[in-house]
Protein backbone atom coordinates (compact mmCIF):
# COMPACT_ATOMS: atom_id res chain seq x y z
CA UNK A 1 0.00 0.00 0.00
CA UNK A 2 1.44 3.35 -1.07
CA UNK A 3 2.07 6.03 1.51
CA UNK A 4 0.26 9.31 0.95
CA UNK A 5 2.55 12.37 0.52
CA UNK A 6 3.25 14.36 3.65
CA UNK A 7 1.97 17.94 3.17
CA UNK A 8 4.40 19.23 5.81
CA UNK A 9 7.33 18.00 3.75
CA UNK A 10 6.03 19.89 0.66
CA UNK A 11 5.65 23.08 2.62
CA UNK A 12 9.14 22.74 4.06
CA UNK A 13 10.58 22.17 0.60
CA UNK A 14 8.93 25.33 -0.77
CA UNK A 15 10.12 27.35 2.20
CA UNK A 16 13.66 26.13 1.61
CA UNK A 17 13.51 27.15 -2.04
CA UNK A 18 12.24 30.65 -1.14
CA UNK A 19 14.96 31.01 1.47
CA UNK A 20 17.60 29.95 -1.05
CA UNK A 21 16.39 32.51 -3.60
CA UNK A 22 16.38 35.27 -0.97
CA UNK A 23 19.90 34.36 0.06
CA UNK A 24 21.06 34.52 -3.55
CA UNK A 25 19.60 38.05 -3.88
CA UNK A 26 21.07 39.32 -0.65
CA UNK A 27 23.15 42.51 -1.08
CA UNK A 28 26.68 41.40 -0.38
CA UNK A 29 28.26 44.77 -1.19
CA UNK A 30 30.49 46.42 1.37
CA UNK A 31 29.39 49.78 2.85
CA UNK A 32 32.04 51.57 0.80
CA UNK A 33 30.82 49.90 -2.38
CA UNK A 34 27.24 50.95 -1.62
CA UNK A 35 28.36 54.58 -1.18
CA UNK A 36 30.34 54.54 -4.43
CA UNK A 37 27.39 53.06 -6.35
CA UNK A 38 25.09 55.73 -4.91
CA UNK A 39 27.49 58.51 -5.93
CA UNK A 40 27.73 57.07 -9.44
CA UNK A 41 23.93 56.98 -9.83
CA UNK A 42 23.69 60.58 -8.57
CA UNK A 43 26.35 61.77 -11.02
CA UNK A 44 24.56 60.04 -13.90
CA UNK A 45 21.27 61.72 -12.97
CA UNK A 46 22.93 65.17 -12.72
CA UNK A 47 24.76 64.76 -16.05
CA UNK A 48 21.58 63.67 -17.84
CA UNK A 49 19.64 66.59 -16.33
CA UNK A 50 22.34 69.08 -17.41
CA UNK A 51 22.39 67.64 -20.93
CA UNK A 52 18.62 67.98 -21.19
CA UNK A 53 18.76 71.55 -19.83
CA UNK A 54 21.53 72.46 -22.29
CA UNK A 55 19.62 71.04 -25.26
CA UNK A 56 16.45 72.89 -24.24
CA UNK A 57 18.36 76.17 -23.80
CA UNK A 58 20.20 75.76 -27.11
CA UNK A 59 17.34 74.66 -29.35
CA UNK A 60 13.98 75.28 -27.63
CA UNK A 61 13.81 78.14 -25.11
CA UNK A 62 15.98 80.29 -22.88
CA UNK A 63 15.30 82.55 -19.93
CA UNK A 64 16.59 86.13 -19.79
CA UNK A 65 16.58 88.89 -17.17
CA UNK A 66 15.21 92.33 -18.06
CA UNK A 67 18.02 94.82 -17.24
CA UNK A 68 16.40 98.23 -17.83
CA UNK A 69 13.27 100.39 -18.02
CA UNK A 70 13.10 100.38 -21.81
CA UNK A 71 10.15 97.95 -22.05
CA UNK A 72 8.04 99.27 -19.18
CA UNK A 73 5.28 98.61 -18.33
CA UNK A 74 5.11 95.56 -20.57
CA UNK A 75 8.27 94.25 -18.89
CA UNK A 76 9.88 95.55 -15.72
CA UNK A 77 13.42 95.47 -14.39
CA UNK A 78 14.43 91.98 -13.17
CA UNK A 79 11.50 90.24 -14.84
CA UNK A 80 12.47 86.76 -16.07
CA UNK A 81 11.20 86.22 -19.60
CA UNK A 82 11.20 83.15 -21.83
CA UNK A 83 12.39 83.49 -25.43
CA UNK A 84 11.30 80.67 -27.74
CA UNK A 85 14.02 79.61 -30.18
CA UNK A 86 11.81 77.30 -32.23
CA UNK A 87 9.15 79.94 -32.94
CA UNK A 88 9.32 82.33 -35.89
CA UNK A 89 9.33 86.02 -34.96
CA UNK A 90 7.15 88.65 -36.66
CA UNK A 91 6.69 92.40 -36.70
CA UNK A 92 5.30 93.42 -33.34
CA UNK A 93 6.97 90.62 -31.39
CA UNK A 94 9.07 91.36 -28.34
CA UNK A 95 12.47 89.89 -29.20
CA UNK A 96 15.71 89.12 -27.39
CA UNK A 97 18.87 89.80 -29.38
CA UNK A 98 22.57 89.78 -28.65
CA UNK A 99 24.26 93.18 -28.62
CA UNK A 100 26.64 93.01 -31.57
CA UNK A 101 26.35 96.74 -32.35
CA UNK A 102 27.98 98.16 -29.21
CA UNK A 103 24.81 99.63 -27.71
CA UNK A 104 25.75 98.49 -24.21
CA UNK A 105 28.88 99.37 -22.21
CA UNK A 106 31.32 96.56 -21.51
CA UNK A 107 30.14 94.44 -18.61
CA UNK A 108 32.29 92.70 -16.00
CA UNK A 109 32.67 89.03 -16.89
CA UNK A 110 30.51 86.58 -14.92
CA UNK A 111 32.14 84.23 -12.45
CA UNK A 112 33.12 80.77 -13.76
CA UNK A 113 30.28 79.14 -11.81
CA UNK A 114 27.72 81.65 -13.10
CA UNK A 115 29.01 81.17 -16.64
CA UNK A 116 28.55 77.39 -16.45
CA UNK A 117 25.08 77.64 -14.90
CA UNK A 118 23.98 80.20 -17.52
CA UNK A 119 25.38 78.01 -20.30
CA UNK A 120 23.39 74.94 -19.25
CA UNK A 121 20.27 77.00 -18.60
CA UNK A 122 20.09 76.54 -14.82
CA UNK A 123 20.42 80.32 -14.38
CA UNK A 124 18.81 82.84 -16.77
CA UNK A 125 21.23 84.64 -19.04
CA UNK A 126 22.11 88.04 -17.62
CA UNK A 127 20.96 91.11 -19.53
CA UNK A 128 24.48 92.55 -19.89
CA UNK A 129 25.06 91.18 -23.40
CA UNK A 130 21.44 90.88 -24.51
CA UNK A 131 18.74 93.43 -25.27
CA UNK A 132 14.96 93.14 -25.29
CA UNK A 133 12.92 95.38 -27.62
CA UNK A 134 9.83 95.31 -29.82
CA UNK A 135 10.44 94.44 -33.46
CA UNK A 136 8.98 97.24 -35.58
CA UNK A 137 10.55 96.78 -39.02
CA UNK A 138 11.79 93.78 -41.01
CA UNK A 139 14.29 93.92 -43.92
CA UNK A 140 12.97 96.20 -46.67
CA UNK A 141 10.32 97.85 -44.46
CA UNK A 142 9.87 101.62 -44.75
CA UNK A 143 9.46 102.95 -41.18
CA UNK A 144 8.59 106.61 -40.56
CA UNK A 145 7.79 108.84 -37.62
CA UNK A 146 5.75 110.61 -37.40
CA UNK A 147 2.55 110.75 -39.46
CA UNK A 148 0.21 113.75 -39.45
CA UNK A 149 -1.50 112.17 -36.44
CA UNK A 150 1.77 111.56 -34.62
CA UNK A 151 2.00 107.80 -35.25
CA UNK A 152 4.75 105.49 -36.44
CA UNK A 153 4.02 104.08 -39.90
CA UNK A 154 5.35 100.86 -41.43
CA UNK A 155 5.02 100.51 -45.20
CA UNK A 156 2.46 103.31 -45.17
CA UNK A 157 0.25 101.87 -42.40
CA UNK A 158 -0.04 103.79 -39.11
CA UNK A 159 0.45 101.70 -35.97
CA UNK A 160 -2.06 101.93 -33.12
CA UNK A 161 0.33 101.40 -30.20
CA UNK A 162 -1.72 102.49 -27.18
CA UNK A 163 -2.08 98.90 -25.94
CA UNK A 164 1.61 98.60 -25.08
CA UNK A 165 3.21 102.08 -24.92
CA UNK A 166 4.17 103.30 -21.45
CA UNK A 167 1.22 104.99 -19.71
CA UNK A 168 1.50 108.48 -18.27
CA UNK A 169 -0.05 109.37 -14.92
CA UNK A 170 -2.87 111.24 -16.68
CA UNK A 171 -3.99 108.10 -18.52
CA UNK A 172 -2.38 108.96 -21.85
CA UNK A 173 0.65 107.13 -23.22
CA UNK A 174 4.08 108.41 -24.12
CA UNK A 175 4.39 109.61 -27.71
CA UNK A 176 5.34 106.96 -30.29
CA UNK A 177 8.58 108.91 -30.71
CA UNK A 178 10.00 112.28 -29.77
CA UNK A 179 12.63 111.69 -32.47
CA UNK A 180 11.73 112.04 -36.14
CA UNK A 181 13.04 109.43 -38.56
CA UNK A 182 12.45 108.06 -42.04
CA UNK A 183 14.33 104.85 -42.84
CA UNK A 184 14.34 101.67 -44.91
CA UNK A 185 15.60 98.60 -43.05
CA UNK A 186 18.64 96.99 -44.74
CA UNK A 187 18.98 93.33 -45.67
CA UNK A 188 19.68 90.93 -42.82
CA UNK A 189 18.71 93.42 -40.11
CA UNK A 190 15.71 94.71 -38.15
CA UNK A 191 14.48 97.97 -36.62
CA UNK A 192 13.49 97.87 -32.93
CA UNK A 193 12.05 100.18 -30.29
CA UNK A 194 11.27 99.87 -26.59
CA UNK A 195 7.72 100.28 -25.27
CA UNK A 196 8.86 103.04 -22.90
CA UNK A 197 9.95 105.28 -25.75
CA UNK A 198 11.32 108.01 -23.47
CA UNK A 199 13.60 105.53 -21.64
CA UNK A 200 14.74 103.39 -24.56
CA UNK A 201 18.00 104.04 -26.42
CA UNK A 202 16.90 101.86 -29.32
CA UNK A 203 17.34 101.93 -33.10
CA UNK A 204 16.26 105.58 -33.27
CA UNK A 205 19.24 106.74 -31.23
CA UNK A 206 21.87 105.04 -33.37
CA UNK A 207 20.84 106.31 -36.81
CA UNK A 208 23.83 108.68 -36.86
CA UNK A 209 26.31 106.13 -35.48
CA UNK A 210 29.28 105.48 -37.78
CA UNK A 211 31.08 102.95 -35.57
CA UNK A 212 30.43 100.07 -38.02
CA UNK A 213 31.80 102.04 -40.97
CA UNK A 214 28.45 103.07 -42.46
CA UNK A 215 26.25 105.80 -41.05
CA UNK A 216 23.33 104.27 -39.17
CA UNK A 217 24.23 100.62 -39.71
CA UNK A 218 24.65 100.15 -35.96
CA UNK A 219 20.99 101.10 -35.50
CA UNK A 220 19.80 97.81 -36.99
CA UNK A 221 20.38 94.56 -35.05
CA UNK A 222 21.42 91.56 -37.11
CA UNK A 223 18.78 88.91 -37.74
CA UNK A 224 21.39 86.32 -36.79
CA UNK A 225 21.68 87.90 -33.34
CA UNK A 226 17.99 87.33 -32.53
CA UNK A 227 17.56 84.65 -29.85
CA UNK A 228 13.81 84.41 -30.37
CA UNK A 229 10.49 86.07 -29.57
CA UNK A 230 9.49 86.51 -25.93
CA UNK A 231 6.40 84.42 -25.28
CA UNK A 232 6.00 84.72 -21.50
CA UNK A 233 7.08 86.32 -18.26
CA UNK A 234 8.03 83.44 -15.97
CA UNK A 235 8.94 85.34 -12.79
CA UNK A 236 7.90 87.00 -10.55
CA UNK A 237 4.78 84.85 -10.46
CA UNK A 238 2.57 87.87 -9.75
CA UNK A 239 3.55 89.26 -13.17
CA UNK A 240 3.39 85.98 -15.09
CA UNK A 241 1.73 86.43 -18.47
CA UNK A 242 2.02 85.43 -22.11
CA UNK A 243 2.66 87.64 -25.15
CA UNK A 244 1.53 87.67 -28.77
CA UNK A 245 1.75 90.06 -31.71
CA UNK A 246 -0.43 93.17 -31.20
CA UNK A 247 -3.34 93.29 -33.63
CA UNK A 248 -2.21 96.56 -35.22
CA UNK A 249 0.70 94.76 -36.94
CA UNK A 250 -1.61 92.37 -38.80
CA UNK A 251 -2.59 95.14 -41.21
CA UNK A 252 1.01 96.01 -42.17
CA UNK A 253 1.75 94.84 -45.75
CA UNK A 254 5.00 93.24 -46.83
CA UNK A 255 7.70 95.50 -48.22
CA UNK A 256 7.15 96.37 -51.86
CA UNK A 257 10.82 96.21 -52.86
CA UNK A 258 13.88 94.15 -52.00
CA UNK A 259 15.76 95.34 -48.91
CA UNK A 260 18.79 97.53 -49.67
CA UNK A 261 22.25 96.25 -48.71
CA UNK A 262 22.77 99.33 -46.51
CA UNK A 263 20.25 101.39 -44.53
CA UNK A 264 18.45 104.20 -46.31
CA UNK A 265 18.09 107.08 -43.84
CA UNK A 266 16.20 110.06 -45.14
CA UNK A 267 15.44 111.78 -41.83
CA UNK A 268 17.44 111.50 -38.60
CA UNK A 269 18.37 113.94 -35.86
CA UNK A 270 22.11 113.89 -36.50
Amino acid sequence: MEESPNPDEGRASRAERVAARSASRKDTRTPLRKVLDGVREFVIIVVVALLVATLLKTFVAQMFIIPSQSMENTLEINDRVVAMKIVKYERGDIIVFEDKMGWLPAAPPPSPVQKVLEFVGVLPASGDQYLVKRLIGLPGDHVVCCSATGKVTVNGVALEESSYLYPNVDGTTVKPSEVAFDIVVPAGRVFVMGDHRNRSADSRYHLCDTSLGTKGLAAFPLITSIQGPVRATAFPFARARTFSVPETFTSVPVATSAPPPLPQITVANC
